[in-house]
């Protein structure tokens, strides 16, 4: 199924559970695994109305691709992120001073889901990545988030320069995020609509992105 993807391990299903219970299509189990901390999913899941069913622990490694899966995976409809428009109707209509992170061509997956553990974990309103030169969202990123994926909002879009500036016009101020600065984060001030710009692992921000923040 091409818009679907297997995640993995009790964090992100019971996340999913939590959150959008909707989206999961099929739930996996490893024969023989029957402790408290599995009898607790089985229950969540009848409780739910979801279907599961056992398997070998040599589907589950498969299905996994070698990552750690506790014996538990499922397979969850990857919903369409919504784009510039949606991010802009958010601001006009549901924000108060709102704190947004762009995400600037983050490569890694673990990478892309530690920053949006570390946004929900800070207050981060909404979540910005760039359509073609982002990490997926697939299940690294969904086990490194811890969760934090299916709590933030999440927008991608295909310019990011083009972006900045609607949200400029909008009222947003935008900083970029860049370890050679001489001025510090803990400056700033926060209590203001504001996006903060982080750059890739190893470019950091792209000069065309730079130039646009103020």
């Amino acid at each position: 199924m091409p818009n679907s993807i297997h995640i993995f391990g009790f964090h992100s299903l019971e996340a999913i559970l939590n959150s959008s219970p909707e989206l999961i299509l099929n739930v996996f189990v490893q024969n023989g695994r029957r402790d408290r901390r599995m009898q607790d999913l089985l229950t969540k899941l009848e409780n739910q109305k979801i279907k599961y069913s056992s398997t070998d622990k040599n589907i589950l490694d498969r299905l996994a691709k070698g990552e750690l899966h506790h014996g538990v995976l499922a397979e969850i409809t990857l919903p369409t992120l919504p784009g510039q428009d949606k991010l802009i109707e958010h601001i006009k209509h549901y924000s108060i001073n709102p704190l947004i992170l762009i995400l600037d061509s983050i490569q890694d997956p673990r990478n892309l889901g530690a920053c949006l553990r570390s946004a929900n974990a800070a207050g981060v309103d909404y979540v910005v990545v760039n359509k073609d030169r982002s990490a997926p969202i697939n299940a690294l990123v969904h086990k490194t988030s811890a969760g934090a994926i299916n709590q933030i909002k999440i927008f991608q879009v295909t310019n990011l320069v083009r972006t900045i500036k609607e949200l400029q016009k909008n009222g947003i101020w935008v900083l970029g995020l860049d370890g050679l600065s001489n001025n510090s984060l803990y400056k700033a001030n926060l209590c203001e609509p504001i996006a903060l710009v982080m750059g890739s692992e190893g470019k950091g921000l792209r000069k065309l992105i730079k130039t646009s923040c103020d």
